[in-house]
């Protein structure tokens, strides 16, 4: 009973420290330093730029869908899990945003706030979901895809962005979208490691109780 109890606390622990990685990169690194964003909050921002749609309205429709195909194909216990790892990753964001007092201002190192970006959120989204959980719609995307395509986390990571970046070229600058290519192409690799290195936590003792319930990748 201690060694689940002990187990439970590790692996809630652990997601919270990837959610709150993850939100300080997101705004010190990439906000403050004008990197742009591929996956699911990218296409957001296309969508912004061409139809004048909110981009929190285009994630949340991206979203959707995925959640309910999570919920049938890895159960909902990771469903669960999964809200948790979004409202803690968007709680510390607003934290960072609202009273932060730290300013990484990096305009003239760009290669270092690239290579800063992609090991602190190749980080924290491996953590995350190392432990059995994601942080929104295209972390479960490329959860499926990795599934069903027997192609690593990271690298299904690394060719969405790169797909929503290529979309984003007309109006980003070149500098940018260079220097953002590289930091997604160093965090898919962080990524991969992230959730391949030791064993994660298996949650099968929950399994009684829940379900069907996401095991991390071992």
């Amino acid at each position: 009973m201690m060694r689940r109890a002990l187990q439970f606390v590790q692996r809630y622990a652990m997601i919270l420290f990837g959610a709150c990685l993850l939100a300080f990169a997101y705004y010190h690194i990439n906000f403050q330093n004008h990197l742009s964003e591929g996956g699911f909050v990218g296409l957001g921002l296309l969508a912004k730029y061409v139809f004048d749609l909110s981009p929190a309205l285009m994630v949340l429709l991206l979203d959707i869908p995925l959640f309910l195909v999570a919920w049938l194909v890895r159960g909902r216990q990771f469903i669960w899990d999964t809200i948790f790892a979004s409202l803690a990753f968007t709680g510390f964001y607003e934290l960072f945003e609202q009273y932060s007092p730290i300013v990484m201002d990096m305009s003239r190192m760009m290669p270092l706030a690239s290579v800063l970006s992609g090991v602190l959120t190749g980080l924290g989204t491996g953590l995350v979901l190392r432990y059995g959980a994601a942080t929104g719609g295209d972390d479960i995307l490329s959860l499926l895809l990795s599934k069903y395509t027997g192609l690593s986390i990271g690298t299904i990571f690394l060719l969405l962005d790169v797909m929503v970046l290529c979309l984003s070229f007309w109006y980003v600058p070149m500098k940018e979208m260079l220097y953002t290519i590289l930091a997604v192409v160093i965090s898919s690799q962080v990524i991969t490691w992230t959730v391949k290195s030791g064993t994660g936590i298996a949650v099968e003792e929950e399994a009684h109780a829940h379900g069907n319930v996401s095991v991390t990748h071992q």
